[in-house]
């Protein structure tokens, strides 16, 4: 029975344990064995099935050569327990196994693992709409043109301008994004983002994407020093100083010019042991148990790098930043140690860069559950992590250009015409829902006059402040003072414009750059 390369899609790591059983059921022979004068029919020893199912992982795409044989041990041993395999006796349920000469066999049946059922997920309502669409649109700018059957009516609308008449329209102005906005805005668009690039129809099979935070997203995307590290602002959820101090004497070995204290024999191991047991007792892998199978559907886009670089990018972003500062450090020392020739075996029966992979790759990733093949995926992740460290902890700039590129055009004042929606595929808009209260009926102001059309939209706006009307008004009063004439001829129609009661001060700073001769005449009757 031959293996099939499981790529990323729902239920992934299920996939594969369910894959891993069906191949070893098959594959592994079976014999009679003798064991103190009685014979036992189909059966096999603990040590051939290590042997048989190590050479089954190393020679599988899924998991790859790094897989070891202690690793093999421990997946066997989740296997008695969940029935996989029981002793010759009929006993199953312990993680007794041992690389020894032991018969097991097969149950009769084949306890293959069920789907998960996930409950639905109510997507939450952007605060945008259109998203979608944007989100939808390829990396490389090029906008999908839908067929559109264009009659005389709607030909005469799109090219109005362009013969010299200007069709009624409506200024839309932005709202001020506020910092829920934002972060809103980069939770939607990353999560699009990473989406697209695993070619999934939805993430709603690899996690929850409500535990997702573009608060989290931004701090790991502009709080970062000049190596792309992230700083944190709660110095509470920082490193230990001593930690930190060791893991910078093992990143740059033998060139310690922190460490004070005299070297010895065998201090780099001790070092390095420090640093193990900090990290050995993480309540929670540092991707997060909720991330646990975006990871793992990752996997599945090993076989081509670029793609899945781009992903791990992305992903990493969600992380909460002090687990990403955390994994940043880890991942450096782990690489540099890996690649220093001058550093000293840091272990005597494993090569050091075996041995990194194989001592964090549990406090890197594993599932919750533990019932699965954790140990063998964060393996093959690690290594891959490990071995393209620079390009996956740095922020993807293109995702970073279009978020900030899209709030920008947010923050941007809008014109809309009569069948601009019909044109929505062509050109999409996006724009912030307003109440209904705020629907002005512009259709009734001349076509001819859109700068009345702009002036009425900035008094009827209530959601604007005063201040900030006031400035738009002056503004428009410098560049058409008929028109401002004509709809505010007297103080009193001005001071309408605001509901809200204003002091002297503030009447006299508004009108008086519009009447200074005025003004000043009525101020040195008063002295007189």
């Amino acid at each position: 029975m031959e293996h099939r390369i499981i790529g990323p899609g729902p239920y992934r790591a299920t996939k594969l344990w369910n894959e891993t059983i069906e191949l070893f059921r098959a594959g592994m022979p079976q014999r009679r064995h003798r064991v103190h004068f009685k014979t036992y029919d189909n059966c096999f020893t603990a040590a051939d099935a290590a042997d048989w199912l190590h050479e089954l992982l190393q020679c599988n795409q899924n998991f790859g050569p790094e897989v070891t044989r202690a690793q093999t041990i421990q997946l066997l041993k989740k296997f008695q327990k969940n029935h996989v395999i029981e002793d010759v006796k009929g006993r199953w349920g312990k993680e007794d196994f041992e690389d020894n000469g032991n018969l097991y066999r097969f149950p009769p049946t084949s306890p293959l693992k069920p789907y998960p059922k996930r409950p639905p997920q109510k997507l939450e309502p952007l605060p945008f709409p259109g998203w979608s669409d944007l989100d939808s649109l390829p990396s490389h700018g090029h906008i999908p043109v839908k067929p559109l059957v264009m009659n005389s009516e709607l030909w005469y609308k799109r090219h109005s301008i362009a013969i010299g008449e200007v069709p009624t329209c409506r200024l839309v102005y932005r709202r001020e994004l506020t910092a829920a906005n934002i972060e809103e805005i980069w939770k939607s668009k990353t999560l699009s983002r990473l989406q697209k690039i695993m070619g999934l129809s939805s993430l709603n099979d690899v996690m929850d994407p409500t535990q997702a935070k573009g608060k989290h997203i931004m701090h790991n995307v502009y709080n970062v020093s000049k190596h792309g590290i992230v700083i944190m602002d709660d110095r509470s959820k920082e490193l230990p100083h001593w930690l930190l101090s060791a893991m910078k004497c093992l990143a740059n070995w033998p060139n310690c010019s922190d460490v004070k204290q005299p070297m010895y024999m065998g201090f780099e191991r001790d070092v390095f042991k420090t640093i193990v047991d900090f990290y050995s007792y993480l309540q929670e892998p540092l991707l997060t148990f909720q991330l646990f199978d975006v990871f793992v559907n990752i996997l599945g886009l090993q076989q081509k790098k670029t793609v899945a670089v781009e992903a791990l990018q992305v992903c990493c972003l969600l992380l909460p930043p002090e687990n990403r500062r955390k994994l940043q450090l880890l991942m450096r020392m782990m690489a540099r140690i890996s690649l220093n020739r001058e550093m000293p075996p840091l272990r005597d029966s494993t090569g050091n860069r075996a041995l990194m992979v194989q001592t964090f790759s549990r406090c890197i990733l594993r599932s919750k559950e533990e019932v699965d093949l954790g140990e063998l995926l964060s393996t093959q992740l690690v290594t891959f992590m490990m071995d393209n460290f620079q390009d996956i902890l740095n922020v993807p700039s293109s995702l970073k250009t279009s978020v900030e590129d899209y709030i920008t055009h947010q923050r941007r004042v809008q014109i809309k015409y009569p069948g601009a929606d019909m044109d929505a595929t062509l050109h999409p808009t996006f724009l912030q829902p307003q109440p209904p209260k705020h629907q002005y009926e512009f259709e009734k102001l001349r076509p001819q006059d859109p700068a009345k059309i702009v002036l009425e939209d900035i008094i009827k706006n209530k959601d604007m402040s005063s201040k900030e009307k006031k400035k738009k008004l002056k503004q428009f009063q410098r560049c058409h003072p008929q028109i401002y004439r004509e709809r505010l001829p007297t103080p009193e129609s001005e001071a309408a414009v605001f509901p809200e009661k204003q002091t002297l001060k503030s009447q006299l700073s508004f009108f008086t750059l519009k009447r200074p001769f005025q003004s000043f005449q009525r101020t040195r009757s008063f002295r007189m």
